[in-house]
């Protein structure tokens, strides 16, 4: 078989996983309920989140806070600091994939 094939998790659950972690990308696959997100931190590669359920809250910088739903790709840039959040009832998804990988940005 020459394609890999890479599984990522159904859940209700708040959820944060590594999908793809290889020379060219890296991907992780996030559920978050309402009230969850990630810790504020800095874009370690150019990121782009790709919303698939629900509505993505996020705060860049010293920018306003910005919501995007369902079907949004969102490129934030190299060392960007980042608020991600769910302040919805419905169920948040996203994808995110880093590229290059983080490992060669330093």
């Amino acid at each position: 078989m020459i394609e890999k094939i890479y599984k990522f998790s159904d859940s209700r659950e708040k959820t944060v996983e590594k999908i793809v972690n290889d020379d060219n990308l890296h991907l992780n696959h996030m559920i978050f309920p309402k009230g969850e997100g990630l810790p504020q931190h800095n874009a370690n590669s150019n990121v782009y989140m790709i919303v698939i359920r629900g509505e993505l809250s996020l705060q860049l910088d010293d920018q306003e806070e910005q919501k995007h739903d369902k079907g949004s790709i969102i490129n934030i840039p190299y060392k960007t600091l980042m608020n991600v959040n769910n302040k919805n009832d419905e169920l948040l998804e996203i994808f995110v994939i880093k590229a290059p990988n983080p490992s060669d940005m330093r």
